[in-house]
């Protein structure tokens, strides 16, 4: 299938949409700013064909997209003992839910939702200590070909007013689910969360999880098992999305994970990784168009995982 004329018929559709509803995430100081009139969507298939339209290629702050690399990584060196401070399962709740953690003795339901990465934060900082950020930039260059880098105004934005964060973090620290200091733990957390990518650079990035967890860029190299991608995508369909993962699935039927950075990346197993980004937010914490344009694509080419 050639992708590139599906995704300039998107961008046409979606296009006269552009400020029309939904609202950035204003909580953030330095995310409050961008203009929310801007549509990016790129592709990269198993076999290395690429497609992309709009602003494909504006950097923006990836947010909890980043949580997927992060999760990939811990996985890596930790395997299932990895999940004896996580669950796996949906927390229908907002993604920042203090009650849930609380109720639940500081465990948070899922690796996506804001405790979740931050409990995975931890793990990597008793993992790699110090380097625990180069690590994570590392892994970015390599998936993507280019020099990934972290916005250090949004890392300080986040970290000036990311009072639910902090309490998350508190709670966890107090039920003896975090090893690390809590804010070593959260500088981890709002530096992941400021890495700035473009679309195509996510599609790229993401690679490997259309891939049964092969590197995108070198055949030979396996960063997950065939079992661990697979668990990754099944997270993405069922919390990757906040609670809207039903209506996601429901309306995309595909594994994705979105960030309040108006980012969402998508996945259709053996085919291709497929990145779209819109500032404007719905009520969820999802792009409001980001998902329009993932419905549009799933329609136009018939490709699901049902």
């Amino acid at each position: 299938m050639k992708f590139q004329p599906v995704l300039d018929e998107i961008d046409a559709e979606i296009r006269p949409l552009l400020g029309a509803g939904g609202t950035v995430a204003s909580y953030i100081p330095a995310l409050a700013r961008v203009p929310a009139a801007q549509f990016g969507m790129a592709l990269r298939t198993c076999d290395g064909q690429e497609a992309h339209a709009g602003d494909a290629n504006k950097p923006f702050s990836i947010q909890s997209v980043s949580k997927l690399f992060t999760l990939t990584l811990a996985m890596q060196r930790l395997g299932e003992a990895l999940w004896e401070r996580i669950g796996r399962e949906p927390s229908g709740n907002p993604f920042n839910s203090l009650v849930q953690l609380e109720n639940e003795q500081g465990k948070p339901r899922n690796p996506f939702i804001n405790a979740g990465a931050i409990a995975v934060a931890d793990r990597l900082l008793s993992l790699f200590g110090r380097e625990a950020k180069t690590d994570v930039l590392e892994l970015m260059n390599s998936l993507t070909g280019d020099p990934i880098s972290f916005d250090v105004e949004v890392a300080a934005s986040e970290a000036a007013t990311g009072y639910r964060n902090y309490a998350l973090a508190n709670f966890m620290k107090s039920f003896g689910k975090l090893d690390n200091d809590v804010e070593t733990v959260l500088d981890m957390y709002f530096h992941q969360c400021a890495l700035s990518m473009s679309c195509v650079q996510l599609a790229r990035a993401a690679g490997y999880l259309c891939r049964d967890g092969v590197h995108p860029w070198a055949p030979g190299v396996n960063l997950l098992t065939e079992r661990q991608t697979r668990r990754i995508n099944s997270l993405m369909l069922t919390c990757g999305t906040y609670d809207a993962a039903g209506e996601f699935a429901f309306r995309i039927g595909l594994p994705c994970k979105s960030g309040v950075g108006g980012g969402i990346v998508a996945v259709v197993p053996d085919q291709l990784t497929l990145a779209v980004w819109s500032p404007a937010l719905d009520a969820t914490g999802n792009s409001l168009l980001g998902m329009k344009a993932l419905e549009l694509f799933v329609t136009k080419t018939g490709l699901s995982v049902f």
